[in-house]
């Protein structure tokens, strides 16, 4: 079952005042999301209810880091099964573009999907290693060309238009996904950060303000990724995939999914 969502909304009192008052103008920086309650606070995230900042983010990657973990085959079958398209069972979802496509076309040729790591395996070096380079919760299924054109690069606002990309846009440095899939970026990037904090022999995985990252264990643009995870709150989608990684798969979740507010809490 999904994790019950119940959101508090903030006091409209704030908004009455300016609005008495004539501030008319728009807000310069996105509303922090609202906060939640999920079925699994008073369980998997007990230890973390009521923390901000660094004490936050350290309960969070205790909570998270015991999990099962795949070979990179075995990704393959996994994302047909997490990703696979609501409306057609023989389908998966494609990030960036948002096409259903045959589950069957999973390759490397022209027309098919791979397996897109939303962190660059490049920045930080961990390739497609068992670890941060097979976690379910940062790897999408994406359309080989627009896959190819993301490459390694940083996330940030801007450029042109991405073949087979929905929407996308990229320039070179940065690639800006299709509205639709801004805040699971923003989500996976910094369920990644948390995960992957220097232990288990991999690298120290932060975001950062950069768009020259690199190999370096950094991913920008933070600033941006913040913004993208308010603007595109959790779908229903995006909970029932972290729900099948949680039930089926790794047995750990993306916290920012189940708590959009944890990311500004934290960053």
């Amino acid at each position: 079952m999904l994790a019950t969502r119940i959101r508090r909304w903030k006091s409209v009192a704030l908004v009455t005042s300016a609005v008495m008052v004539g501030l008319a103008a728009p807000a310069l920086t996105a509303t922090p999301a609202a906060a939640t309650t999920t079925a699994y606070d008073a369980t998997y995230y007990k230890n973390a209810v009521g923390k901000t900042g660094s004490s936050l983010k350290s309960s969070l990657h205790t909570i998270i880091t015991p999990q099962t973990k795949l070979s990179y085959s075995a990704v393959w079958n996994a994302l047909k099964v997490t990703d696979q398209d609501p409306n057609n069972s023989n389908n998966v979802i494609l990030l960036y573009s948002g096409v259903s496509r045959s589950k069957s076309l999973n390759g490397g040729d022209v027309g098919d999907w791979n397996r897109e790591h939303t962190w660059a395996k490049s920045h930080g070096d961990f390739g497609e290693v068992t670890g941060p380079g097979t976690d379910l919760h940062h790897l999408r299924p994406a359309d080989v060309q627009a896959n190819s054109i993301r490459g390694n690069k940083d996330f940030d606002n801007g450029g042109s238009s991405v073949t087979n990309g929905g929407g996308s846009l990229t320039d070179s440095d940065s690639f800006e996904p299709r509205d639709a899939d801004k805040g699971d970026v923003a989500r996976m990037i910094l369920y990644m950060a948390v995960r992957y904090d220097g232990g288990d022999g991999f690298a120290d995985l932060e975001p950062n303000e950069s768009v020259s990252n690199g190999s370096n264990p950094y991913m920008g643009r933070l600033s941006v990724l913040k913004q993208w995870n308010v603007e595109d709150p959790p779908s229903a989608f995006e909970e029932k995939r972290n729900q099948a990684i949680y039930d089926t798969y790794q047995h750990n979740r993306n916290p920012f999914i189940d708590h959009p507010e944890w990311v500004e809490a934290i960053w």
